[in-house]
């Protein structure tokens, strides 16, 4: 994350970004406050907000902790990020990354409605998104790497793991 906030043009956007409340907000802890979007639970507002500060030549990182949650984002994501090309005829996409997780199980299981991984049935929904698992503590920083340079006119949602925050 300290790449993307040395970055002029990078902000970060979510529920817990700007104070504690997730094992994402740890990763935060070093970059400028005045890059960090703390938003109220508005998933659906937050998927929305991300695509206007991308359409205002921003590169915003919008994080959801969870799947789970992302899920209330959905309609944005699917109806207007994914077909912002098809629907505006522009050559050039507004550029945006997602970053969510598959909640931890261990040491505490939180129960199924925050362990969801619905990874593989989003991606089928989009044309123009491309889906990253970071299975390994190695893939996080040169996917993240990629997210930010892509010039390909994808966007990208990163998937990271909670238990992996102790375990990796």
């Amino acid at each position: 994350m300290e790449y993307l906030g040395k970055k002029n043009n990078t902000i970060f956007i979510g529920q817990a970004v700007e104070v504690p409340g997730t094992a994402m907000s740890n990763t935060l802890k070093n970059i400028k406050k005045e890059k960090l979007l703390e938003l109220p639970v508005a998933e659906e507002m937050q998927m929305g907000m991300t695509l206007g500060l991308a359409m205002d030549n921003n590169v915003p990182i919008s994080i959801f902790p969870r799947w789970n949650f992302l899920l209330y984002g959905i309609n944005q994501l699917v109806n207007h990020i994914d077909k912002f090309k098809i629907m505006t005829g522009v050559k050039k996409v507004p550029k945006l990354i997602i970053r969510t997780g598959i909640g931890s199980r261990r040491p505490l299981h939180p129960q199924h409605q925050h362990i969801g991984d619905f990874s593989n049935s989003i991606q089928k929904m989009c044309t123009s998104l491309e889906i990253i698992k970071l299975n390994n503590p190695k893939d996080i920083f040169p996917a993240y790497k990629k997210a930010y340079e892509r010039k390909d006119g994808k966007n990208t949602i990163l998937v990271e793991y909670g238990d992996y925050y102790n375990e990796k």
